[in-house]
């Protein structure tokens, strides 16, 4: 089996230039990053979240994306959220180029056969720039985590980005691709 980016080179790109009349290769629309988002909004509130639940949480992340993700901060401090400015809020992760590629595949192949009834990603999931976003209710899909040792459950969001001008222009791609998308 080819991998992503090498059927991306050889038979989308022909594909592409066909169906929306592209002159040149690099005028079609390729993926430029994902990203991978988690919360830990209501774990932050727990005894013990910043030694104990916290760096398990950012040893799964790296654990599924391959690099160490980056620790996100309250901006200020709200009372209803029980947040203070500065409080870590969240993790993410950008992946780019090969790293990229390399966890589509997964998650495309591997991760999201393993989701229970799951019967495709819907077309409301792709914004008017053509993202894709993905969310995931818990992190236990992905083979990398054992299911034995993980302590905590946590969902993430996981957003495609392309660089296509048209929704359909990205909603094409992702088809191509071989992400699974409802008709």
């Amino acid at each position: 089996m080819a991998s992503l980016k090498a059927k991306y080179n050889t038979e989308i790109v022909k594909k592409m230039k066909k169906s929306f009349g592209y002159k040149n290769d690099l005028a079609v629309p390729k993926l430029s990053k994902v990203v991978i988002n988690v919360g830990v909004g209501r774990l932050s509130q727990q005894p013990n979240f910043e030694e104990k639940i916290l760096p398990e949480i950012s040893k799964e992340l790296s654990f599924i994306t391959g690099q160490k993700p980056l620790f996100t901060a309250a901006k200020k401090s709200i009372a209803g959220f029980k947040t203070r400015a500065g409080q870590t809020i969240g993790l993410k992760t950008t992946l780019r180029r090969q790293r990229m590629y390399d966890f589509l595949e997964r998650l495309i192949n591997i991760t999201m056969p393993r989701v229970r009834d799951f019967r495709g990603i819907n077309l409301k999931s792709v914004d008017k720039k053509g993202n894709l976003t993905i969310g995931m209710k818990d992190q236990l899909a992905f083979p990398e985590i054992n299911l034995e040792f993980s302590k905590i459950d946590f969902g993430l969001e996981i957003t495609i980005v392309s660089n296509a001008a048209k929704r359909e222009e990205a909603i094409e791609l992702y088809r191509l691709l071989g992400i699974p998308l409802k008709k």
